[in-house]
């Protein structure tokens, strides 16, 4: 009876444990099976993409380089199988001019994810900086700030983006600075609803009777009460721009040769794909599989940082 007893009162006490806020918001999204299983795919293709063809001074431990042409084996067709499995020489098959078409593929995948979290990171900072300003301090610095939000949302995105992109002549980073000045109005509408909200606590009243500065209340106090808002959004912005570069590079306004994208390897090979159409699915399949598994992994962090969720562990 009283090890039944002690069993009892123990679980009613795990039951009735409480956790940090912290805490709780990372238990909330490793519960979240999706989550999880876009975070493993996408580490997996990222280590996949680095690893494979090397990057920077990072070496790679695939033998073929994504721009030495060779001659074509077999129709160019695909060494990978399922039944049974085989890796082969060319899993990916070979191009018109015989480059491996995994090399290839894993240099576009490397561009594409270069220049989506390049995008969410300076999105982020610029959106949460110009929502966090024009929410505080209102008046004409709100007005003038929105005015001009209200001017990139009205112009659309793709062709907005599309001028940038030629501007920045096809380099990586000049296409990514140029992308970021544009993808950032959703975040600021969204910081700035939510610094209005927080302006009017106690807390933020308390900071301003003691004289405390507004970069330190807007940065300090209130900016950290916004993190839920800010993170989801990043992550959705990145699965934007894996299809925004995508879509610029089909057209020609994005990533230039010699070097390669997702996007890019679709428009080369678009019309083989009646032809030879694992030249139009390996880049596509990898482009849909990473704008899906952000997008999940964002629903997993909206769901964690739900505040109506219970403080109680279950």
């Amino acid at each position: 009876m009283a090890g039944e007893e002690f069993s009892v009162e123990k679980a009613i006490d795990l039951t009735q444990k409480s956790y940090s806020q912290g805490e709780l918001i990372r238990r909330r999204f490793f519960r979240h099976k999706g989550a999880m299983l876009s975070l493993g795919f996408l580490l997996f293709i990222t280590l996949m993409a680095i690893s494979s063809i090397g990057y920077g001074f990072i070496p790679g431990w695939w033998p073929k380089d994504y721009a030495a042409a060779a001659t074509v084996v077999d129709g160019g067709r695909p060494s990978l199988g399922l039944f049974p499995p085989t890796w082969g020489d060319q899993p990916f098959g070979q191009e018109n001019t015989g480059k491996d078409y995994f090399a290839l593929t894993m240099r576009g995948t490397q561009r594409s994810l270069t220049i989506a979290f390049t995008v969410g990171i300076g999105t982020t900072i610029l959106g949460t900086v110009i929502g966090a300003i024009a929410g505080y301090f209102r008046g004409w610095t709100e007005a003038i700030l929105m005015r001009v939000t209200d001017l990139f949302i009205v112009i659309p995105l793709l062709v907005l983006a599309a001028v940038l992109g030629q501007i920045a002549g096809g380099g990586i980073w000049p296409l990514a600075i140029m992308l970021s000045l544009v993808s950032w109005t959703g975040l600021a509408r969204l910081v700035r609803g939510e610094v209005l909200s927080l302006r009017e606590r106690e807390f933020v009243t308390a900071a301003e009777a003691i004289g405390t500065s507004p970069w330190r209340i807007i940065f300090k106090h209130i900016l950290p009460n916004t993190m839920g808002t800010i993170i989801v959004s990043a992550t959705l912005t990145i699965a934007a721009v894996i299809l925004l570069e995508s879509a610029l590079s089909f057209l020609g306004f994005g990533v230039q040769p010699p070097d390669t994208s997702l996007g890019l390897l679709i428009s080369t090979y678009q019309n083989s794909f009646t032809v030879r159409p694992w030249l139009f699915w390996w880049p596509g399949l990898i482009i849909l599989g990473i704008a899906l598994s952000v997008n999940f992994l964002g629903d997993g962090l909206r769901d964690a940082f739900d505040p109506r969720q219970s403080r109680s562990a279950d």
